[in-house]
């Protein structure tokens, strides 16, 4: 009798203490208040396929060669990259004309060439310090031994135009008078296909304090549908984003739930997933760091790594829907009123 006692009072406190959790939980959910629900559509839409398909098109064309990390390719990739941000008037954080951040070809072993990040910024309006990170791989494999471009139009073209995009969006509202609150860095990343060396440099040599970086949005492969969501399409995989803020991931789900109930699929998610997703994309590097990250995926498909992947594979209104969710929840975090919190310092969770 005494045993049955002990447990049942050690089942009574457990369930206090999940109740507990649960009601904080409700609190981080209740905190949560959309804003400018009219402007984020208003500039959300002015994402459009026509643009994703044009500039798809020609970064993932013969043109770049494959883009191989320190290679020709990747340079006139990068050289796209500055020049549009350039014609758009969307600066660089480095307050000139250089958009780049050198890697040298030492910290690759001098196994590659030297290659760049390319790196464009909008300044926040009250919270300038406070700095959000978007970003995507712009390098992919190069040639095959035979010869063969691999385009890599969803790895990661389809993450380069998304950052060129909703940058563009972006430009537009701050000139229209919604500057974002918060700083905004569009980060193309370049070494992701050798190991992540691109963002691993980034957050070496940061532009701006890693202290001071309150999110990283990273975007690899949204332009296809995998083998799971053949007859599901309007999905998409999202990786990491209750790991450090749960506060981020509660944001995610309610601007999705507001304006577009994409299926938000979160089986890679799982901490024990036998393909570690979670480590395989350049937001591992920024979590490591502490700082909540959101990885958005649309799973391999049989054109992963392959020189069929390529632009007329694209799955264009999939990919616009995709890209306007994630902008939408950006634009949360870049103007709700308080900042992003992580989970040890979210006064709500204590």
């Amino acid at each position: 009798m005494k045993t049955f006692y002990i447990l049942s009072l050690f089942a009574l406190i457990g369930t206090c203490a999940s109740k507990k959790y649960t009601a904080k939980i409700q609190d981080v959910k209740d905190s949560i208040e959309l804003v400018d629900t009219t402007a984020v559509l208003k500039y959300a839409n002015t994402i459009t396929v026509e643009e994703l398909k044009k500039h798809l098109y020609q970064f993932s064309s013969n043109e770049f060669l494959g883009r191989r990390v320190g290679e020709p390719g990747q340079k006139l990739a990068a050289k796209f990259l500055k020049t549009y941000y350039q014609n758009e008037d969307i600066p660089s954080p480095y307050g000139d004309s250089n958009y780049y951040q050198t890697i040298s070809s030492n910290f690759f072993n001098k196994k590659y060439k030297n290659s760049e990040n390319v790196l464009a910024y909008i300044e926040g309006s009250e919270y300038p310090e406070d700095v959000i990170i978007l970003s995507a791989h712009l390098d992919h494999l190069g040639i095959s031994k035979d010869g063969v471009i691999f385009n890599g139009a969803d790895d990661d073209g389809s993450g380069t135009v998304a950052l060129m995009e909703m940058a563009q969006a972006f430009k537009l509202a701050a000139n229209n008078g919604y500057k974002p609150k918060r700083s905004i860095l569009f980060l193309h990343l370049t070494a992701e296909e050798i190991g992540k060396r691109g963002s691993e440099f980034y957050t070496l040599h940061p532009v701006f304090p890693l202290e001071n970086t309150i999110a990283n949005l990273n975007i690899d492969m949204i332009g296809r549908v995998d083998k799971f969501h053949l007859n599901n399409r309007d999905y998409l995989y999202l990786i990491g984003s209750d790991r450090l803020s749960k506060e981020l991931h509660y944001i995610s789900e309610k601007v999705n739930n507001q304006f577009f109930n994409i299926d938000l699929d979160y089986r890679f998610n799982d901490e024990g997933d036998i393909n570690d997703y979670y480590e395989r994309s350049d937001h591992y590097n920024f979590a490591y760091h502490n700082i909540p990250v959101i990885f958005y995926f649309n799973g391999e498909h049989d054109d992963y790594h392959q020189v069929s992947d390529t632009a007329d594979k694209i799955d264009y209104p999939l990919l616009e829907r995709r890209i306007k969710l994630i902008f939408a929840t950006l634009w949360q975090i870049a103007n709700q009123e308080h900042r992003l919190a992580i989970d040890k310092n979210n006064e709500l969770l204590k």
